[in-house]
């Protein structure tokens, strides 16, 4: 595996860095908000960022490095779905796109709204229709979730059925979910660094306390794991590098979050900070495809069988 991004990858993401420079923080006010950018969305589309993958030199690898930077933006981007699984069912699929599995399509879905693609993946296949207003039914909080999410209510009739293999769409899946876990889990690190850097008690800045320090090096392990991890999958093509990265992703967000909110003393929950927009983020991706569980079984079916 390389280690070192090459020209190409350095080149895209200082690209991108350049882009999302005027959304790097939060509006004033709206920090207890779902936060989402339509400029920032045409601007990627218009920049062509999330069809890297279709470009021979930069593939699923530079994608997945583009889904980690934007994941780290307080604002949510549709841009793991669109830049690693559409390639694989037809580029030309309308966004925003939300993955559904066959048979539980009552869970809260991700940029659902009317004119979304949704894409139902499982054992019959691979399909997707245009989603309407009759088959939607609104969350009643999305700032619980930290993401826009709605509802299905049900399927319609006719979809369109894709020639796709479903066990490759689920592997782009995890793929896409660990690199947007890697991002959150990196932005959420870095903003709790910064408010036990600043934060003082007993004279002394929090993040001088040698037991919160122990607990923030693990995190960044953790943190940097997650990254790795997906990079290799991404770079790999494996079922069970995709499943092993997914899993620790899921598993990392589950123990660093609750120690984020505590080490902010609950302020990450209100509207004062904006810690929230990444680890609400993850407590949904955490349940994602089954969650851990189901990364787990993956895993050992795809090393062992």
């Amino acid at each position: 595996m390389q280690l070192g991004l090459n020209a190409d990858q350095r080149q895209v993401l200082d690209s991108v860095d350049a882009l999302a420079r005027p959304f790097l923080s939060p509006p004033l006010h709206d920090a207890g908000l779902a936060l989402e950018s339509e400029e920032l969305d045409a601007a990627l589309i218009e920049n062509g960022f999330l069809d890297v993958m279709a470009v021979e030199e930069l593939g699923p690898v530079t994608a997945a490095l583009v889904v980690e930077k934007l994941a780290r933006l307080p604002f949510a981007v549709e841009a793991a779905a669109s830049a690693l699984v559409r390639p694989l069912i037809d580029p030309e699929l309308p966004r925003p796109l939300c993955l559904v599995e066959e048979g539980r399509i009552s869970v809260p879905l991700r940029f659902l709204r009317p004119g979304a693609t949704v894409v139902v993946v499982g054992p019959s296949g691979v399909r997707s229709f245009a989603a309407s207003g009759g088959l939607i039914a609104s969350a009643q909080d999305d700032t619980l979730y930290a993401y826009p999410v709605a509802f299905l209510v049900g399927l319609p009739e006719a979809m369109t059925v894709h020639d796709v293999d479903p066990a490759e769409v689920i592997r782009s899946w995890r793929v896409a979910m660990a690199a947007e876990a890697a991002g959150l889990l990196g932005a959420a690190l870095a903003s709790v660094v910064t408010y036990v850097s600043e934060r003082k008690q007993f004279g002394r800045p929090l993040g001088t306390f040698q037991a919160m320090r122990h607990r923030l090096a693990e995190a960044q392990v953790a943190t940097n794991t997650a990254y790795w991890l997906a990079m290799r999958a991404a770079a790999s093509g494996d079922h069970a590098d995709a499943a092993m990265a997914l899993l620790h992703a899921q598993d990392a967000a589950r123990r660093v979050c609750y120690d984020y909110h505590q080490f902010l003393g609950g302020m990450g929950m209100t509207l004062e900070h904006p810690l929230h927009l990444w680890t609400y983020r993850l407590k949904l991706l955490t349940a994602e495809l089954g969650g851990r569980g189901a990364q787990g079984l993956a895993a050992a079916e795809a090393l062992w069988g």
